[in-house]
């Protein structure tokens, strides 16, 4: 019967290592798993092998999709009891971004050398950052490592599907609207002075074009010489400017705040940030991680400077011996539905519950404002490139128009 080296915490998160003789690993796992031992490395004796440390760049990021991927993976592993650095290991081999693989390894390497899972994890703050770490930390105090990751994966995956469905909704205006403005510029530089040299062709001494043809002509005129390459210089500034800008700790608070004052738009991202809140403070107090903390980390995850402000805030209140919903209504950042429905949660003791409920209220919220929004965009962009298009064909016909007028008086 072979002997086995193994290492493993009981419930009290205590590394227990030992020896033992079984007929094989599952054996093992079964008989520490009654002991209340969660494996996290074993080797049969005599054939443990040092690992190398591993070095590696950052070349290639890890993804959310990759992350949500390996939590739900690692999630149903360790609750079919399988060991820690087993399914490390067998996750790494499976990943095609080499990236997250190194650092999967690494992990698994930590964690057989005696580190806790959510330390090894942490040396990574790029991969898992500190809600991931910090609920990784409170499944593996509590014992419920299993349920933990499961919750995280969730997480992951409708913060996902927010993001996704916000970007879904703003490529096809966005695309409409670049490919208009490349159309009307290409007819105002290369068409629009095909018909001007016609046009100027067929005036007698003293005629003038019509006036709306004239300004065709005009801008036309404009974007074929300096103006177009001036329009362009202005724009990619500005592009560039705002995004140095938004660097500076001013510049962040000036846009975030201004971000969140433009119409629909606007309304949109408040409550996909009310949305992220809930979330991830659901997610964080359902997990056992300190109301503090959680506050803390919700406010570093908040992607919004003013609602990052605001989080902070309330924190500091709660720190005072506060209510979470009195310095949450002194924000003012958070709608007042928001503020009643966490009252209601904090005095019925279901406040993580609660969180989540509002959450996915305004999960569906930010779904009908995206369809809204996208209803209301259609027609404005078929009645903007109708007027801009149309308007332009009609000027450069007046002058044909004109002259035809001309042509059945003279007859």
């Amino acid at each position: 019967m072979p002997t086995y080296v193994f290492k493993g915490r009981n419930r009290l998160g205590e590394v227990i290592v030992g020896e033992r003789a079984a007929d094989s690993h599952d054996v093992l796992r079964l008989a520490l798993r009654r002991e209340q031992v969660m494996l996290t490395s074993v080797k049969e004796k005599g054939r443990e092998i040092a690992l190398p440390k591993l070095k590696f760049g950052g070349k290639k990021k890890v993804k959310a999709k990759d992350l949500s991927i390996f939590t739900r993976q690692f999630s149903v592993m360790i609750d079919a009891g399988l060991p820690l650095v087993q399914c490390l290991e067998i996750i790494a081999q499976q990943q095609d971004n080499k990236t997250f693989q190194q650092v999967l390894l690494q992990v698994r390497q930590d964690v057989e050398e005696g580190s806790t899972l959510a330390a090894a994890m942490a040396r990574h703050p790029k991969v898992f950052d500190q809600l991931f770490v910090n609920m990784i930390e409170a499944g593996e105090a509590g014992g419920i490592l299993d349920l933990i990751l499961q919750r995280l994966s969730t997480y992951i995956e409708k913060i996902v599907k927010l993001r996704r469905d916000v970007i879904s909704a703003l490529i096809y205006p966005s695309a409409v609207i670049f490919i208009a403005v490349i159309v009307v510029a290409a007819i105002m530089i290369f068409v629009i002075p095909q018909f001007q040299a016609i046009f100027l062709g067929l005036l007698g001494p003293g005629e003038q074009l019509p006036l709306p043809t004239r300004i065709v002509v005009g801008i036309s005129d404009f974007l074929a010489g300096w103006g177009g390459l001036t329009i362009l210089v202005v724009i990619v500034g500005t592009f560039f400017g705002l995004g140095a800008y938004y660097k500076t700790v001013n510049g962040r608070r000036n846009i975030d705040w201004a971000t969140l004052k433009v119409p629909i738009i606007g309304d949109i991202l408040r409550k996909v940030a009310v949305s992220r809140f809930s979330r991830t403070l659901s997610t964080l107090l359902s997990s056992g991680v300190p109301i503090l903390q959680s506050l803390d980390i919700t406010a570093r995850t908040a992607g919004n400077v003013i609602l990052e402000e605001a989080i902070t805030s309330i924190r500091v209140g709660v720190e005072r011996g506060e209510s979470v919903i009195d310095p949450l209504k002194a924000t003012g950042v958070f709608p007042n539905m928001v503020a009643q429905m966490i009252g209601i949660g904090e005095q019925t003791g279901a406040l993580d519950a609660m969180l989540g409920k509002i959450a996915d209220f305004y999960e569906q919220e930010v779904d009908a404002a995206i369809a809204n929004l996208l209803t209301l965009l259609e027609p404005a962009m078929i009645g903007f490139l109708g007027v801009t298009i149309g308007g332009i064909v009609i000027a450069m016909y007046l002058p044909l128009f004109t002259l035809i007028g001309k042509l059945a008086n003279s007859s």
